[in-house]
């Protein structure tokens, strides 16, 4: 579906002032007068609404789109989200500053909202953990599959994740049913939240806030990350990792406490995936 029919729904006006909206709309503004061959879609795409939660709505509408549930259909279905839980929207601001604050090639608000999967993704998933929560299971499981086929990751929407998260490169990342994500966690691709085999119940990992997850780290079970820890890239976590402690190999064993362990600085916003602090 062409991206113009997406915009039969009617924009919700704003009165308060929004910073991080302003920022985006002057960002797509200069990119507009830089790459003209772009010129249209940032105008639809951005500059001709009134909100991030239209401009939101509208692109992951048409990224999602297809036979089964097209994108006019799939817009109502987000903009019922944003409109009945504000906590989307405060989460939404904060995904972004999590990208532009730890990411080095992430130079503006603009860029993860249109171009960067991660984010998409994971505001995907949003949409489908409210209507999990509003008992429209199948519907949310519709969503997630969909989610996987476009952006490469996949998050069951019973999740549940908090704001400030940067999921970067995004691909094959997978987190389970019972997977829970605190405040301000970064995670890299192919990293995976998830069970160990058949078990029912409570079966997946609880990642504190502040913890850096490494590109292909494994999290198996029902473990506990602690706050401020560190997981090495392609490790296997198979036991409750404490608090500011680095954790690496297979299985991953403690190699020493985060740089900020005795600061509280926490190593998901450093982004350093060294393995232990130096003296």
């Amino acid at each position: 579906m062409a991206i113009e029919k997406l915009h039969s729904r009617t924009s919700r006006s704003v009165p308060q002032y929004d910073p991080i909206w302003a920022r985006i709309r002057e960002e797509v503004k200069h990119q507009a007068d830089k790459e003209p061959l772009l010129t249209s879609f940032l105008h639809t795409t951005v500059l001709k609404h009134n909100s991030l939660e239209d401009t939101l709505s509208l692109h992951l509408a048409h990224k999602l789109d297809n036979p089964t549930l097209p994108g006019i259909l799939l817009r109502e279905i987000i903009d019922d989200a944003l409109q009945s839980d504000s906590w989307i929207g405060a989460a939404i601001r904060a995904d972004l500053e999590a990208f532009c604050e730890r990411d080095p090639a992430c130079d503006r608000y603009s860029l993860p909202l249109l171009y960067l999967k991660g984010f998409m993704g994971l505001q995907s998933y949003r949409i489908a953990h409210w209507l999990w929560t509003q008992g429209r299971t199948e519907l949310a499981l519709y969503i997630q599959g969909r989610v996987s086929e476009v952006f490469g990751m996949d998050i069951h929407p019973a999740a549940q994740i908090g704001k400030g998260i940067m999921i970067d490169h995004a691909t094959s990342v997978v987190v389970g049913e019972t997977a829970v994500v605190s405040d301000n966690v970064s995670m890299l691709h192919e990293v995976t939240l998830g069970g160990t085999g058949k078990d029912t119940g409570v079966r997946h990992p609880k990642v504190m806030c502040g913890v850096l997850l490494g590109a292909g780290a494994k999290v198996l079970g029902n473990v506990t990350i602690g706050q401020g820890a560190k997981i090495a890239a392609g490790s296997v976590v198979l036991t409750d990792v404490p608090a500011h402690q680095t954790f690496a190999g297979i299985p991953a064993k403690a190699t020493g406490e985060t740089l900020d362990a005795d600061s509280g600085h926490e190593p998901a916003f450093d982004m350093d995936h060294s393995l232990c602090c130096d003296d």
